[in-house]
């Protein structure tokens, strides 16, 4: 018997018992999560154990490596905490038409859905090719093309959203030509999201943080923003990860986790993505036969100046620009109208596997907020929030929470009425707490592997989720643990 013959049949061999310790696991966590429905008092709360859904997500796609799935199981497990068998189906209806009728939900679904689009036409009207062809001829190196690709990604600051989609969209073809694995590219993508939206003032996240800071009367009306701008040099986490990324990126920092492994495949095979990842990395076929750069930047820029226009609305902002690429395109003679209107479809119909994530995440959101997963952990660390220790600790909470939630504004709505009069209390500073609550949000849009800017930014440069996000961890967690000294520091300090 021949070595490969052999290795198959110990493999096959191995199959049966692995299925059935999966099978016992999950057999397991159905009757914790049942027993738990039956002991828990539900007035007085779940206590330690409203964390268990999260921790099956979490394990369950370190194993799998599939988000969906995962969340989708967590989502089935905290349903099972929190009704009876008989009810059981419909809560997971109920919760459904939650997520469904949420306001925001519709508009992430609706924004993301007209950025696919958006990105489709440009796509077909050879616009990214264009873009990414003219860089190349000007940048040659793979350190010039990922220092480009973090300078683009400053530039577009104004969204966390239209930075990841719009700057990996655009990048993929000049990264690849210079054989940068699509990891290390979605992980400089994905670092100038949040990061950047948070330490400028002019992003969607600095308006809804200020207007939070104003709700909670730490602010006057309207000083909001000057608060938040006060509070930027004390978002360590947004200042470390972009230290970390030119650091990466300039070799001075070494290649982390499987980010080594990935780049070494990209430069000795050629080989951008791994084999597991090709099924993501579907591009729409370029039907313009002449194009130039035009084809880029009026498309880009257009939906750039509408989103800032209709104060710094996305879907307005690409609705908009999709019907200036339309009138682009009917000037030039590139395409049909029935072309465009299959690149419009096709864009958004791309995008339904990142959405299907986010809307899992979601769901599993409303099931924490059944559980009260952020009212425990605040309450129960509350005790240890020292004015000396308060920012530290509070990174480090609301860091694990937006992780682990994947709800990186939803729980400062219930973070900060708790937090912020407790630093009025003690006397810690306003704003360095402010800069860690807010570093936390970033940190958790970075790491977390089901949340919206990792989704997006994975979906943008063609590769799964879960690539994205375990070759990016070290990264994300090196930055934590800086930022954790520093706000330690900084709480002695100051």
């Amino acid at each position: 018997m021949n070595s490969s013959n052999s290795v198959t049949l110990e493999t096959d061999r191995g199959r049966p018992l692995q299925s059935m310790t999966v099978a016992l696991v999950a057999l397991t966590v159905c009757v914790m999560a049942f027993y738990s429905f039956q002991s828990v008092d539900i007035e007085a709360g779940y206590g330690l154990m409203s964390l268990f859904p999260t921790a099956v997500v979490v394990i369950t796609a370190l194993y799998t490596k599939r988000t969906i799935e995962s969340l989708f199981i967590g989502v089935l497990v905290g349903l099972i905490m929190t009704n009876p068998v008989g009810e059981f189906i419909p809560a997971l209806g109920d919760t459904f038409l939650d997520v469904f009728m949420n306001e925001t939900v519709a508009w992430i679904f609706i924004a993301c859905g007209l950025m696919g689009s958006m990105i489709g036409l440009v796509t077909i009207g050879g616009g990214a090719a264009a873009f990414g062809n003219w860089l190349t001829k000007r940048v040659h190196s793979k350190k010039g093309t990922l220092f480009s690709t973090m300078g683009l990604g400053m530039l577009i600051f104004i969204d966390d959203y239209l930075n990841a989609m719009t700057i990996g969209s655009s990048m993929r073809k000049a990264a690849d030509k210079v054989k940068t694995s699509r990891e290390f590219l979605s992980y400089v993508v994905d670092s100038t999201a949040a990061p950047v939206c948070i330490i400028l003032p002019f992003s969607t996240w600095a308006v809804f943080f200020s207007g939070l800071l104003e709700e909670n009367g730490v602010a006057g009306k309207g000083d909001g923003m000057s608060l938040f701008i006060q509070a930027i040099p004390y978002m360590l986490y947004a200042w470390i990860c972009l230290l970390i990324v030119m650091l990466a990126i300039s070799g001075k920092l070494p290649l982390l986790g499987r980010m080594k492994a990935a780049e070494a495949r990209a430069e000795s095979t050629g080989q951008v993505l791994s084999a597991e990842d090709e099924p993501y990395s579907q591009d729409l076929q370029e039907e313009a036969k002449a194009t130039n750069l035009l084809n880029f930047f009026v498309p880009i820029g257009s939906l750039i100046f509408f989103t800032w226009y209709f104060d710094i609305d996305i879907m307005s902002g690409a609705m908009a620009a999709i019907f200036v690429t339309l009138a682009l395109y009917l000037v030039q003679r590139l395409m049909s109208m029935l072309q465009m209107f299959d690149a419009i479809l096709n864009g958004f119909v791309s995008m339904i596997a990142p959405l299907g994530t986010l809307f899992c995440g979601f769901m599993l959101a409303e099931v924490n907020n059944t559980l009260g997963t952020t009212e425990y952990v605040i309450h129960t660390t509350t005790p240890y929030m020292t004015s000396d220790l308060l920012p530290a600790v509070t990174f480090l909470i609301m860091a694990g929470l937006a992780f682990a939630t994947a709800s990186f504004w939803g729980i400062f709505v219930v973070g900060m009425p708790i937090i912020l009069p407790l630093t009025q209390a003690v006397d810690a500073n306003m704003a360095l707490v402010i800069g860690a609550m807010i570093s936390a949000s970033a940190f958790g849009s970075h790491a977390c592997f089901y949340g919206d800017s990792t989704v997006l930014s994975a979906k943008a440069c063609g590769i799964s989720p879960m690539s994205h996000a375990i070759t990016q961890l070290p990264y994300a967690l090196l930055g934590g643990f800086l930022a954790t000294i520093g706000f330690l520091l900084l709480g002695f300090l100051l």
